[in-house]
């Protein structure tokens, strides 16, 4: 695996717009699971024109730092039992992304309970205290206006759908889109459920900053499986 140059590891470097971030992740029983294979997707994904990662966990961010001069959004995902928020719940799981090289903070801002700090407190606390940029997860636009009230860097759709009360679409939550973008006054970051180059540039064109697609791109099994009903049984 190339070593990236030593440069391109120093110091904070922002979000571009407009452009496509690319989620690196694979969960436990996934072939790609571990670093390795995260920093060498996120190398794929950087020489094909993305323009900044999303990676969970200190390892995998830390393995992606070591080659690649994109920025980062970092996320934590920790389950705290009795709660349903899981990315990036309190300062403690942000402290250790941000030491592992992220670049923004992204964390679940849904209404639904904290299990330490509350929003308001965590994002303070990330501008405060780790001098980085927070891009927060909403499902709602009611989320998105106040969690850019809270002074929220960057929206995102990437919960649309994943709580309660959101509406459920087959694919992405175009509507949710376009009423961030008319509503909140920060950069609006469309995620969730993109599959095709038709659903990314209408996300454009309703005016999003930024587009993260992630299963599409890097989960071969899921594509295949997407794939594999066009077989004539």
């Amino acid at each position: 695996m190339r070593v990236q140059r030593p440069e391109a590891r120093k110091g904070s470097r922002g979000l571009v717009f407009p452009s496509l971030i690319v989620s690196c992740q694979a969960r436990a029983d996934n072939p790609l699971h571990g670093p390795h294979f995260m920093a060498a997707m996120a190398l794929a994904v950087e020489q094909g024109g993305a323009r900044g990662i999303r990676a969970n966990g200190t390892e995998d961010i830390q393995a992606i730092r070591a080659i690649t001069y994109l920025p980062i959004i970092g996320i934590n995902k920790r389950w705290v039992e009795g709660y349903e928020v899981y990315i990036t719940p309190d300062f403690e799981a942000a402290k250790e992304v941000a030491e592992a090289g992220a670049d923004v903070i992204a964390l679940d801002a849904t209404a639904r309970p904290r299990p330490k700090e509350s929003l308001a407190e965590l994002i303070h606390l990330i501008h405060a205290e780790l001098g980085k940029t927070v891009l927060a997860d909403v499902s709602t636009l009611e989320e998105g206006l106040y969690a850019a009230q809270l002074g929220a860097d960057f929206i995102a759709t990437t919960l649309s759908g994943y709580t309660p009360y959101s509406p459920k679409t087959e694919g992405p939550d175009f509507d949710l889109i376009q009423q961030l973008v008319a509503g909140v006054g920060v950069p609006v970051i469309a995620e969730g459920r993109f599959w095709t180059l038709e659903e990314v540039s209408k996300a454009f064109d309703l005016g999003a900053s930024a587009v993260v697609v992630g299963t599409a791109i890097t989960n071969p099994r899921e594509i295949t499986r997407r794939l594999v009903q066009g077989v004539p049984v």
